[in-house]
């Protein structure tokens, strides 16, 4: 883990003015994630979560997990510019796993990160999938709150994972 302050990573805070704006002329679209503008958010997410979380604590997948054909890839664009990204990979067992969430921290506060949910959530139906997952750390309270307000619950780990203190397991049942 770096000693690097994450705020320097991630960003100022949404202003009020920022916050404010609707998100109605946001574009969410199912792109491939190894294109130039998708790397660096993936690289920013990563150098965040370095910030946050020690290397046993960070689950992290790379471009041939969400490139696989089981997995689907969102990105969110304003005027054409990516603001955000997230990606669905399905699991066998009818369930799916939400991974790589992550809104450009000038473009929070401005509903991006639901609009991706929802996304995700939409494929999801369309592969019968009936149950979404995701970790999370508990130092990122606006993901665990955008999460909560999706209507994830908190659950224990599942998959691969191991019980992490620095982690939270949450899931979603589709109906």
């Amino acid at each position: 883990m770096t000693n690097q302050d994450p705020k320097d990573i991630a960003g100022p805070s949404p202003t009020s003015a920022s916050t404010a704006r609707n998100s109605i002329d946001i574009i969410i679209s199912k792109e491939t994630p190894d294109q130039p503008e998708i790397a660096a958010f993936l690289a920013a997410s990563d150098a965040y979560a370095q910030c946050l979380y020690p290397p046993e604590s960070n689950h992290l997948v790379g471009l041939e997990t969400l490139m696989a054909p089981d997995a689907a890839f969102f990105v969110a664009r304003r005027a054409g510019i990516a603001l955000g990204c997230g990606a669905l990979i399905a699991m066998d067992g009818g369930w799916g796993e939400i991974k790589r969430m992550w809104v450009d921290p000038e473009a929070r506060g401005q509903g991006i990160g639901l609009k991706l949910l929802e996304a995700i959530e939409a494929a999801a139906r369309e592969r019968s999938i009936t149950v979404l997952r995701l970790e999370t750390g508990i130092r990122q309270p606006e993901a665990i709150n955008l999460y909560k307000k999706f209507g994830f619950v908190e659950r224990g780990p599942f998959g691969d994972y191991q019980l992490d203190p620095l982690s939270i397991f949450m899931e979603k049942r589709l109906s």
